[in-house]
């Protein structure tokens, strides 16, 4: 387990747009935390994933708890079993928004949450559910602000190709080169924080999308909040669903303008994250091209190659001619 508070520089902590406050632990006794599931599309696995979930947080929660089913934009049934797993269980509520974002649905649940503690998780439960008392322990105690879930520190177990593990690790170092911050996963869909610190921080975290919880995580630690990074037990899911090219352009233009916000860099700095960010293109290329030749989804594609041949440079299409997977590049 690692808890950081960070010291900045003169010139970040000089542009703050907010104070923090220091931190009291909570009542145990009154505590809720509300477990935000964003989904899109996902009828096939909710059901499933919400009962796993109820059962687990009834029998190892101490906390009063409840279940928000953040749906953004779903057209394939998701709305429909959301709204009966609310009937099933009392803890479940539905938010339903009519435009697609992962980062928009958190946003929107979140801060109509009224639990003293606010969190998410990844639908397909990649993360094992062990790590979330952990992970949340620090927030009850005031010993933190923010909590995530980490797949990268030594005593993480994770299970992913290598491929996708190196641009993981490719993505989250030019993080900490270039932004100079010190948490090690910015995307593991496994976070929480207090309430009043979402109510802080989320107006100023801009994307709607993938790169929401890099930009989160990076202004928290600007600002000074103290986060706490908890290891987890991680397997991949390699069900896909999301537009890898145009993800990995938002991350590096996200990274791009969230450092620009905070300050000019020097002209060594400016070099070397031009040049980070070129390789990071390259690497987010070579897993496209390479990384999914293995398994029968991408087998496909090579039927497809005579007719289009972004199929065999990308993978099988979309309706929309999209190569996709379920989790960014990154993640």
């Amino acid at each position: 387990m690692k808890t950081t508070a960070i010291n900045h520089t003169a010139t970040l902590a000089a542009q703050s747009k907010y104070s923090t406050t220091p931190l009291r632990a909570l009542n145990p006794r009154t505590l809720t935390v509300d477990i935000v599931l964003p989904v899109l599309n996902e009828a096939y696995i909710l059901e499933e994933s919400v009962r796993t979930l109820c059962m687990y947080m009834e029998d190892n929660l101490p906390y009063h708890y409840q279940i928000t089913i953040a749906d953004n934009g779903s057209t394939d049934g998701t709305r429909r079993v959301a709204a009966m797993l609310t009937e099933h269980f009392p803890a479940v509520r539905v938010v339903c928004l009519p435009e697609k974002g992962r980062g928009r649905a958190l946003k929107q649940a979140w801060l109509q949450s009224r639990a003293d503690i606010v969190s998410y998780m990844d639908i397909d439960l990649s993360t094992n559910l062990d790590a979330f008392v952990p992970m949340i322990t620090p927030l009850v105690t005031g010993d933190a602000a923010i909590a995530v879930g980490s797949r990268l520190m030594e005593e993480s177990q994770t299970t992913r190709g290598l491929k996708r593990d190196i641009i993981s690790r490719c993505y989250n170092r030019l993080i900490r080169w270039t932004m100079r911050t010190k948490f090690v996963d910015a995307q593991c869909g496994f976070k929480a924080m207090r309430r009043g610190v979402a109510q802080q921080l989320l107006p100023h975290v801009k994307d709607t999308a993938w790169f929401f919880d890099t930009e989160l995580l990076v202004k928290a630690e600007y600002e000074g909040y103290t986060i706490h990074e908890e290891p987890v037990e991680w397997i991949e899911d390699t069900d896909s669903r999301v537009h890898i090219v145009k993800t990995a352009t938002e991350d590096i233009k996200g990274l791009s303008r969230v450092r620009g916000e905070y300050g000019r860099a020097t002209l060594f700095e400016a070099a070397g994250f031009g040049g980070l960010l070129l390789m990071a293109s390259m690497l987010y290329l070579w897993n496209i091209t390479i990384n999914g030749m293995a398994n029968s989804y991408y087998a496909a594609a090579a039927q497809a190659a005579s007719v289009n041949w972004t199929a065999w440079l990308f993978g099988s299409l979309d309706a929309a001619n999209f190569m996709s997977v379920d989790k960014p590049p990154s993640a």
